[in-house]
């Protein structure tokens, strides 16, 4: 039996006492008073449980309506305090749910790109490691020297195919959470100077010239080394790749107070500030850089961003074009 069928039948049975009370009391209104005050309680009481059912049904509607889904939908505060905070309440909820489905549709559209571009970054390397095969197989290369050449070409694209399919493993891990880093106290410094040295013959081979300034006093962080190796190498490949055209590579690591500071810079054409809001972007290059040769996976960037925040990190990066292209990773001294 609900509350209002309860508070009607106490109205209507104190409405009948006081007939009858009166057909007996005679003269003495004044004895009336308990029950007036008691009729007028129950009264008070029906209103607001009606008033309460009014507020659920509005609620409940509100909710409905935001399921369908319409998550512009949003509650009108009305009533007493403790109303207006589970009106808050529902409205956050609300909110929050809009910005999962947003995230959700973005989620979901990156996808799609992610698996366009790697689709066709994946047919492109293995199109043409088939068409070299055949080539070989057929004796379109006849000497000895032609072999050799083909071997190579062969030799490029399945090394840049492997390079790609371990982004991707790399990329698929940390979406999952399950890349496991081995944090501990490493000097900045030297693993920056490690990383350098292993792009040395790759900026040498595209005429780059190195400008280095790490200083020889250490600068502690905690972190883990593949992963400090990976994006600082992600980095240098990529200000490499983009930045030849200057003739070339900085590398700073600057130690404040706080903090260990890296900068990997260069003069090349740089970017746009639409490409800088999409370059740690999975996938996203520019149109100058789409090819697999030129290109790579896409991924080196994201990776290095997912890494460096894995690892309490800050990366950015801002762009003159032709003048210069920094990328600055910031990480917290311990």
């Amino acid at each position: 039996m609900s509350k209002i069928t309860l508070q009607s039948g106490q109205l209507i049975l104190v409405l009948c006492l006081a007939v009858i009370y009166i057909g007996n009391a005679g003269s003495e209104i004044w004895a009336l008073l308990p029950l007036a005050l008691l009729g007028v309680t129950a009264l008070v009481l029906l209103c607001m449980e009606l008033q309460e059912r009014r507020r659920q049904a509005y609620l409940v509607d509100g909710l409905r309506e935001a399921l369908k889904p319409n998550y512009r939908t949003r509650l009108l505060a009305k009533g007493n305090g403790e109303w207006q905070e589970i009106v808050f309440a529902v409205n956050e909820l609300i909110d929050r749910l809009e910005k999962m489905k947003l995230s959700a549709l973005r989620s979901e559209a990156a996808r799609k790109s992610l698996l366009s571009s790697i689709s066709h970054d994946i047919r492109t390397p293995l199109t043409s490691i088939i068409g070299y095969i055949e080539a070989v197989r057929d004796g379109v290369a006849a000497t000895d020297e032609e072999k050799q050449k083909y071997l190579g070409i062969l030799s490029d694209k399945s090394n840049a195919l492997k390079l790609l399919i371990n982004d991707l493993f790399t990329m698929a891990k940390l979406d999952a959470e399950e890349l496991v880093l081995e944090k501990k106290h490493i000097d900045l410094a030297e693993m920056v100077r490690e990383a350098l040295i292993e792009q040395l013959p790759a900026a040498k081979e595209n005429g780059l010239e190195v400008e280095a300034r790490i200083p020889e006093e250490p600068c502690l962080i905690r972190a883990d080394s593949f992963s400090l190796m990976r994006i600082f190498g992600n980095i240098m490949k990529n200000a490499i790749q983009y930045g030849k055209e200057g003739g070339v590579l900085g590398v700073e690591l600057a130690l404040k107070n706080t903090a260990c500071e890296v900068t990997i810079w260069d003069r090349g054409q740089g970017m746009t500030s639409e490409e800088l809001e999409h370059i740690f972007e999975r996938s996203w290059r520019a149109d100058r850089a789409r090819s697999m040769h030129s290109g790579g996976s896409g991924l080196g960037l994201a990776i290095a961003k997912a890494l460096t925040e894995k690892n309490g990190g800050t990366i950015s990066v801002s762009s003159a074009p032709g003048v210069r292209t920094a990328f600055v990773v910031v990480f917290p001294r311990s």
